[in-house]
């Protein structure tokens, strides 16, 4: 039987929120990516930056299936595929993936930074990838710096694919000095986001007059920012524990917010930034509120379209719960049932509060329970993986992939339209298929 744990919301501000959420604890068949699938992201954010699969020839199907890589075109990723010889001990797995970097590294030398991405075969072999990247690093020190993390699926989703990668670099972040303790704090904002988007937040607190602001991961590896005590960060993305805890090792200070989803995330988050540095309401009300209103009449035309629905959330990718409560209380959406695969009760703190009495939360997954939840429910739109999509479907129900949510800029004022666009659209299709 699965544990149901009740949490309470954190309070914000001067608001006590006295609700409690059913928390369903699910352990069980699980319907998930694996890590893998952040290198489709993460190779077009970091442009100088290589990332090679050490894995089997279905990891070099899933990561160039989910890339959409056209034949002639040249990515930022390979795989070094562990065959039949690796396997049974014929030939030493590192000397041939010494022998696979190299000649990488010859016929690509615009690589600034290499990365060696363990996968469920790697793993089962024992193949230790730290030691690798410390033996290549070694031999490229001057041209290339090789690190290593894991993409592997057996243990994760595959939102922590970037996770694992950010963590992974926070040791090579240069050290922030600062010349005395009064000295004003440098804004971190930790994780991957389009570069349009990266851009507008930029314009914003330029704004605000917070400075300096650096983003991470950066657009080039020969860009990494520095990190220290007077170091404040923003989470731009919620499944980033490994990172946060690596940069708060360094000194650096989480800012706690809710995500720049929707109207009402940005600016509670930008809110957060301008706490921490001092701005002013005046000039924090006149910077935002130009965004803020272009976001709240885009939403207005959609609201009509998604008000009332119902919708329920299979635990994917880590964005359910602040998405959730960007359909609920911008959009009008009913929440049947929000689940997670993880559910982090600190970086999720803010979420929780602003969500509605009562909201049942699940952590974890157990397919078939949740399939058959679902079912009973029988919710206007269902978010899913893949996997469950094309089967509910069959059955009469409307979908939306979860990954979709992470392939599309849906951070900031101007992409909060395209986000409830993403939810909207389903259901204009279902009622033309049934009209």
């Amino acid at each position: 039987m699965n544990s149901v744990i009740p949490i309470r919301a954190a309070a914000t501000g001067c608001n006590d929120v006295p609700a409690l959420q059913a928390v369903i604890r699910e352990r069980g068949q699980r319907e998930v990516f694996c890590g893998l699938t952040g290198i489709i992201w993460l190779h077009r954010k970091i442009q100088d930056a290589f990332f090679l699969v050490v894995g089997s020839r279905t990891c070099a199907h899933l990561v160039q299936s989910a890339a959409g890589v056209m034949i002639f075109a040249e990515p930022r990723f390979a795989t070094a595929i562990i065959d039949e010889r690796d396997l049974a001990g014929l030939a030493d797995v590192n000397t041939e993936l010494d022998r696979v970097v190299t000649r990488l590294l010859e016929r690509r030398p615009e690589i600034k930074l290499l990365f060696l991405v363990g996968s469920c075969p790697s793993e089962v072999i024992k193949l230790d990838l730290s030691r690798a990247a410390q033996r290549l690093s070694q031999s490229f020190s001057s041209n290339v710096r090789v690190l290593n993390y894991s993409g592997s699926g057996i243990e994760t989703t595959f939102t922590q694919g970037e996770d694992a990668c950010l963590a992974a670099l926070v040791p090579s972040l240069p050290s922030l000095q600062a010349a005395t303790d009064t000295e004003a704090p440098a804004l971190l904002v930790v994780g991957t986001l389009a570069d349009v988007v990266e851009d507008q937040f930029m314009r914003l607190f330029k704004q605000l007059g917070i400075g300096p602001v650096r983003f991470f991961p950066p657009r080039n590896a020969g860009d990494l920012p520095s990190v220290g005590a007077h170091t404040r960060f923003l989470l731009a993305q919620p499944f980033l524990a490994d990172t946060a805890r690596a940069l708060e090792a360094r000194g650096a200070q989480r800012l706690a917010a809710p995500f720049p989803l929707g109207a009402e995330g940005t600016t509670a988050w930008l809110q957060a930034a301008a706490t921490a540095f001092g701005v002013s309401a005046a000039q924090f009300e006149q910077a935002v509120d130009p965004g803020r209103q272009r976001a709240i009449s885009a939403l207005a035309r959609l609201r009509s379209q998604l008000a009332g629905k119902r919708i329920f959330f299979f635990p994917d990718s880590q964005l359910e719960i602040p998405i959730a409560r960007f359909l609920s209380r911008e959009l009008g959406m009913v929440l049947v049932e929000v689940g997670t695969p993880y559910l982090h009760r600190q970086h999720l703190a803010e979420e929780l509060a602003l969500l509605p009495d009562g909201t049942v939360l699940s952590e974890g997954q157990h397919v078939e329970n949740q399939l058959d939840r679902c079912r009973a429910a029988k919710p206007d739109i269902t978010v899913c993986g893949l996997g469950l999509a094309n089967p509910l479907e069959a059955e009469g129900m409307t979908t939306k992939w979860a990954i979709e949510l992470v392939f599309t800029p849906i951070h900031g004022y101007d992409q909060a339209a395209d986000l409830a666009e993403l939810f909207a659209r389903p259901l204009v299709r279902r009622l033309k298929l049934v009209a």
